[in-house]
């Protein structure tokens, strides 16, 4: 059996796939394949970066099945009719995922194979003779998506293999052994640090898109929160505030394609509608109620996936008149035949569009709001709440047409804003890794097995007649870490499994 680990990968660099959408991921030929003999001039080290900014597109169609799937944010429309990739998406909602579940292996598969471009990439500028400015550039750009994806893997996952260069021999690939995560987080905050010092603050508007120092500073004041080094987290954070970003005056604006790359968009990845050459988003169709015919994304006859539906308990949490209900989600839809249909879906992605199953939504990987709660939360864990931690978040809820808050204790504030955290960043990634950082295991299954009982009591949407199993929705506390794919086990003896899988 010819089973190859996705680290040999690395002897075979194929860039420029998939690479279409803005301006400046317009340039490159997605059928180049190319060798250690490229990255010659500014325009083949350009090629280079551009074909793995064009990866990630891949990655963030499928990244909500990790984070907002398995938490207590979404559910799914069960469809009796059609299993398909049923049984293993619901793997991850019901949480009876295990070490076979397929999901996994794609995305262990799908983030070492961007990893292994970036090396090559960040290797083979060592001896480029591009002009220094575009190297320094495409250095910092790939050290933030190296220390993104590493940051997503060592959350998920715990321990993960660090790999930061090519991988020269099978031999060497299959002695790969899983790093602790202090080691993780060493290389993350070093990429992100020696990244901040080399990006720009803009670009012009051709290369609008593309990562900024701001994206540096904010991505590493993630980390530091996540660590709960809160003095480090605010002072990373707050030079974000100084480079031109700000609050959109209305929520809906944030997400219509015709503002795409706006002044609260810091990080987005960037697709390209109605484009046939190359990888468009089509999240609506992802997220849609199963068999909505049309009533919900607006063209007949093409139902949506029935995935990732707010739940019940999350459409609960909004208080009245805050403006951002409406814009991120639905209660329901009118059917083609004029009947309502009382099943939810995330409305965020739903934007008009010419072609089937082809819309222009890029999806926000940071945005200014997130900042703002983020600075929030780190002064109020580090000095309790002030003046300026209201600041940050009330200028976040008066956007939304709510009240500010104020008069709030330490624990108050806390819960105050990881509310306003899961309603402000709904269905944009967060909710799983906002739970791991602020709850213990034990805490974590507690909500998750609230939120499984209300599921299994009151359904979001009807099953047709079928009922739970006794196993669904049970949740232990080992299942905070994700299992180590078994193919990447059986391939590397050198790979362990964490514990209780």
């Amino acid at each position: 059996m010819k089973k190859i680990s996705i680290y040999i990968q690395a002897l075979i660099l194929t860039l420029g796939l998939g690479a279409c959408g803005e301006d400046f991921l317009d340039k490159t030929d997605p059928t180049v394949v190319v060798s250690s003999t490229f990255y010659e001039n500014d325009q083949e080290v350009e090629q280079a970066v551009i074909g793995i900014y064009g990866m990630l597109r891949g990655y963030f169609n499928n990244h909500w099945q990790y984070t907002e799937f398995v938490s207590d944010n979404t559910t799914l429309h069960f469809n009796v009719g059609n299993r398909g990739q049923g049984p293993a998406l619901e793997a991850l909602e019901y949480w009876q995922y295990n070490a076979g579940t397929p999901n996994f292996a794609s995305l262990y598969n799908n983030v070492y194979n961007i990893l292994v471009n970036v090396n090559t990439t960040l290797e083979n500028l060592k001896t480029s003779t591009a002009s220094q400015a575009i190297k320094d550039r495409s250095e910092g750009e790939l050290k933030v998506i190296r220390a993104y994806l590493y940051f997503d893997m060592v959350r998920l996952f715990g321990d993960v293999i660090i790999v930061t260069a090519p991988i020269k021999t099978p031999g060497e690939a299959f002695q790969l052994a899983r790093s602790p995560q202090e080691e993780v987080y060493k290389l993350i905050i070093s990429d992100l640090t020696e990244a901040a010092n080399l990006l720009p603050t803009s670009y012009p508007a051709s290369q609008i898109g593309r990562i900024t120092k701001g994206a540096a500073h904010g991505i590493l004041g993630r980390v530091r929160l996540q660590r709960k080094e809160y003095a480090e987290a605010i002072n990373i954070l707050k030079p974000v505030l100084t480079l031109g970003y700000g609050l959109l005056p209305n929520y809906a604006d944030v997400f219509k394609p015709e503002n795409k790359n706006h002044k609260e968009s810091i990080w987005d990845c960037q697709y390209q509608g109605e484009n046939t050459f190359g990888v468009n988003s089509s999240f609506i169709y992802t997220f849609a109620p199963l068999a909505s015919q049309g009533a919900v994304i607006k063209f007949p006859g093409q139902d949506g996936g029935g995935w990732n539906i707010p739940s019940n308990e999350f459409i609960a949490l909004y208080e009245p008149g805050d403006a951002r209900k409406d814009v991120s989600l639905k209660e329901g839809y009118t059917a083609n035949n004029g009947s309502w249909v009382p099943v939810p879906f995330i409305n965020k992605y739903n934007n008009p569009h010419s072609i089937r199953g082809v819309t222009n939504d890029n999806w926000p990987i940071l945005r200014y709001s997130d900042v703002l709660l983020m600075l929030a939360e780190a002064i109020n864990e580090q000095s309790g709440p002030t003046t300026e931690s209201f600041e940050y978040l009330n200028s976040v809820r008066i956007r939304a047409r709510l009240a500010p808050l104020s008069g709030l204790s330490k624990d108050q504030f806390r819960e105050a804003v990881l509310k306003e955290r899961r309603i402000e960043l709904a269905f944009e990634n967060h909710r799983w890794f906002d739970l791991k950082r602020t709850l213990t295991p034990a805490q974590i299954k507690s909500v998750l097995v609230k939120h499984g009982q209300g599921e299994k009591a009151k359904p979001t949407t009807s099953r047709g007649g079928i009922p739970f199993s006794a196993d669904d929705y049970t949740f232990e506390e080992y299942q905070v870490l994700f299992p180590i794919p078994a193919d990447q086990i059986r391939i590397n003896p050198s790979i362990t499994q964490n514990p209780g899988y």
